[in-house]
């Protein structure tokens, strides 16, 4: 009887620990206007703050951030910058509201965010935060009409390989990770309290079309579309020299091999001598020789996450020409009439 209670208890402790995937991320109105109102205010500048909130089975809830102070490179700057996080989390514990670290936030330009800097950050989260996000918004994209505000995670099997620092061709294949496996994407829903709901109903006008409406009818958008391709042509020139740097090296294993092969082809003949002269027979590898010395993979880490990238641009043009044409077909419509 009591080792079957003991199991039990023991099997209850296990299904405790299994967590479940996360589904959503669920945002305070107040925290995204936050991340609004800081990313826009230092626009084009880059700029980042920490997310607060509680991991609720596979909801994880932002419910308040606060903005980083902006980092430079010095070493006093950033140990300021660590004394400012300890102090607002006191602060925050102080006045009872939610101090639990769940990721933080950072404003982009043109959606340029998949960076090994992103990567380390994540990483560096995940040794103290189990589950962790990082909120990307993207001021310019949100001045095209939508709220360019996305929740991202690294995948598992990219984080064991990252981990281990396994991004050769060998182990890609073998944990069949591509380019598209190294981020995901979590639904982002955007919650308010019952009274807050009701103040916001009271705020609205009563005319039922707002200046915003009309400004998602302008058709100047070609500015947005030129930094767009600007950009992916840049992200085409990378990705060319990554391929280079691969062709770079599979023309020196290629060479090696030949080396290697003209060598046990000479070192067998040698030893069909030494074995007619009735001589001891040498190896036919030879470790200290420099051609038996295996040529290092470059990581493929970076044409990765620029592929990524020209996705990610590749995603943009397409949604802005969508609603181009979409605008231009409208004004044809309205002028014939």
């Amino acid at each position: 009887m009591a080792n079957t209670m003991a199991r039990s208890f023991l099997q209850a402790v296990a299904s405790e620990e299994v967590t479940p995937p996360l589904r959503v991320v669920q945002m305070e109105g107040l925290a995204v206007l936050k991340i609004i109102k800081h990313c826009k205010e230092f626009s084009p500048a880059l700029v980042t703050g920490q997310l607060l909130g509680l991991d609720v089975g596979s909801v994880l809830e932002v419910t308040n951030c606060f903005p980083f102070p902006i980092r430079e490179d010095d070493e006093e700057i950033e140990a300021d910058g660590a004394n400012y996080q300890l102090e607002m989390m006191r602060c925050l514990r102080e006045v009872n509201v939610d101090n639990n670290t769940v990721g933080w936030y950072q404003s982009t330009l043109m959606g340029l965010y998949q960076t090994v800097e992103l990567i380390e950050t994540f990483m560096n989260y995940q040794e103290n935060i189990r589950r962790c996000v990082c909120i990307i918004y993207d001021p310019s994209k949100s001045n095209q009409g939508v709220l360019a505000l996305k929740a991202l995670k690294l995948s598992d099997s990219f984080m064991e390989l990252y981990r281990n620092n396994e991004f050769n061709g060998e182990k890609l294949r073998e944990k069949k990770v591509t380019w598209v496996d190294i981020f995901e994407e979590i639904p982002i829903k955007v919650s308010n309290s019952a009274l807050i709901s009701a103040f916001m109903t009271e705020l609205e006008p009563d005319s039922p079309v707002a200046q915003c409406d009309f400004d998602r009818l302008q058709l100047s958008t070609s500015s947005f579309m030129e930094r767009n391709l600007e950009f992916m042509i840049e992200c085409m020139e990378d990705l060319s020299a990554e391929q280079n740097k691969f062709q770079y090296y599979y023309r020196n294993v290629s060479r090696q091999q030949a080396q290697q092969q003209a060598w046990l082809q000479k070192r067998r003949t040698e030893n069909m001598a030494r074995k007619a002269a009735g001589e001891e027979l040498l190896p036919e590898e030879d470790p200290s020789n420099p051609i038996f010395k295996p040529i290092p993979e470059p990581s493929r880490l970076d044409s990765y996450l620029i592929n990524n990238q020209i996705a990610n641009y590749c995603n943009q043009i397409n949604g802005v020409a969508g609603q181009n044409f979409s605008r231009l077909y409208l004004m044809k419509a309205l002028h014939e009439n």
